[in-house]
């Protein structure tokens, strides 16, 4: 069976880890929290079996991927924007997004963007949401919510010069995670998160004190699984992850959107996804009692912005559905797409990958080296580096016009639909 490979990719200033296996159509996965690409192994695997190229990063500051200079200031537009940089690098014109948890937020950002970059878009446990005061009144969120704890009341409240907290001091969070080992954190997330209810603290408890010591792991989740997440959260810690998705809620902090200000930035007015959508929710994910969140889905208010959306429902399925039920997200994941990833198989004869990147996905960029991460890293098979070096564009030169590059996105799809009958 082929393996699942790992390399380092230059991201504008950083290195990030990247997980990939198979060729054909890209599929790329965006992890959520406390997840790194591990999470999406059954379906990475699943993916090149049906005839994908599948990809997970680390997001900046996750897992293998280098911390940011200031996590502090970390945003989802940086992961939107590493995202396009990865795919740049990979000379990548055009992929299937899936995106899990927080990992839905840069996936429909990213399809807002760039449109035309974008064949088809999966989410799971958060659909297209509308972020802001109005979409989510803090009255609809019980008191000691989480988020609010992890967010709100996550630093010290020392006076900035704006009025809001002053959020470069470690508090509450930190103070609370600090009482235990990163492994014990892991689990209690995993366990308070795999539940059905909304998890809240009492004014005299924390995070942690949500879960108690003898609660076992999820029965889907093993200790060899736990192990190799606690390895990679030590390298990291929960700097950057408590930054992205938590603090960069905007709306959560000063009760404003800033996201909406930047996509008008890019241009983007219109607030819809035309690209066909999925969203896979878990009938037990606490999210669905987030606010009106389950109604919002149910009423069908979200495809007013994704028209093109179905809805699967997972019997007994928690906020991890992918790794709780591997079997049933890669069904629906991939027979959406499987016509067009046989036309590719079968179209391309002889032709490799990389000789399709070079027939359909050629961006005039000079070339830079993409480094081999190190197999004796914990949680991978001896077996999982790549021999050799692949030429990547530069990321120095993603400032391009718009314009320029849309002309370059027409001839790359013409090649890719001349050689590959693929749109």
């Amino acid at each position: 069976m082929e393996e699942i490979q790992h390399k380092y990719v230059d991201v504008r200033g950083l290195k990030l880890h990247v997980a990939e296996i198979g060729t054909g159509p890209v599929v790329v996965f965006l992890h959520g929290f406390p997840e790194i690409w591990y999470s999406w192994r059954h379906q990475m695997v699943a993916a090149a079996k049906s005839g994908f190229w599948a990809i997970a990063p680390d997001y900046r500051g996750y897992g293998l991927s280098e911390q940011p200079a200031e996590p502090e200031k970390a945003t989802f537009r940086d992961l939107v924007d590493d995202l396009l940089a990865i795919l740049d690098s990979f000379e990548i014109a055009k992929v299937f997004l899936v995106g899990k948890d927080l990992g839905a937020r840069p996936v429909y950002h990213f399809a807002l963007l760039h449109p035309d970059r974008v064949s088809g878009v999966i989410t799971l446990g958060v659909p297209f949401l509308l972020t802001g005061p109005e979409a989510f009144p803090s009255d609809q969120l019980p008191k000691g919510f989480y988020m609010q704890i992890l967010v709100l009341a996550s630093f010290e409240q020392s006076d900035s010069p704006d009025g809001y907290p002053d959020f470069h001091e470690p508090g509450r969070a930190e103070k609370d995670f600090g009482r235990f080992d990163i492994k014990t954190v892991v689990k209690n997330i995993y366990i308070l998160f795999s539940g059905s209810d909304l998890p809240a603290a009492r004014e005299d408890q924390e995070i942690m004190d949500l879960v108690d010591p003898s609660t076992p792991l999820p029965p889907w989740f093993t200790e060899e699984d736990l192990d190799i997440y606690a390895s990679l959260y030590e390298k990291s810690g929960f700097r950057t992850p408590l930054q992205v998705p938590y603090r960069a809620y905007d709306w959560l902090i000063k009760y404003v959107d800033l996201s909406r200000a930047w996509l008008e930035d890019y241009g983007v007015t219109e607030l819809k996804v035309a690209a066909p959508a999925l969203l896979i929710m878990g009938e037990k994910d606490y999210a669905l009692k987030f606010g009106n969140l389950a109604e919002y889905i149910s009423g069908g208010v979200v495809k007013q912005y994704v028209p093109n959306l179905e809805v699967t429902y997972l019997p007994e399925g928690s906020h991890f559905v992918q790794e709780q039920f591997p079997d049933q997200v890669i069904a629906p994941l991939f027979s959406k797409y499987k016509e067009k990833a046989l036309r590719w198989k079968n179209s391309k004869g002889k032709r490799s990958r990389r000789e399709f990147d070079s027939l359909s996905l050629r961006l005039i960029r000079p070339a830079m080296v993409l480094t081999v991460l190190d197999d004796s890293l914990p949680g991978y098979n001896d077996n999982t580096s790549e021999i050799g070096a692949l030429q990547i564009a530069d990321p120095a030169n993603q400032n391009k016009s718009t314009e320029l590059f849309r002309t370059q996105e027409r001839d790359r799809r013409k090649i890719a639909e001349d050689n590959f009958g693929i749109g």
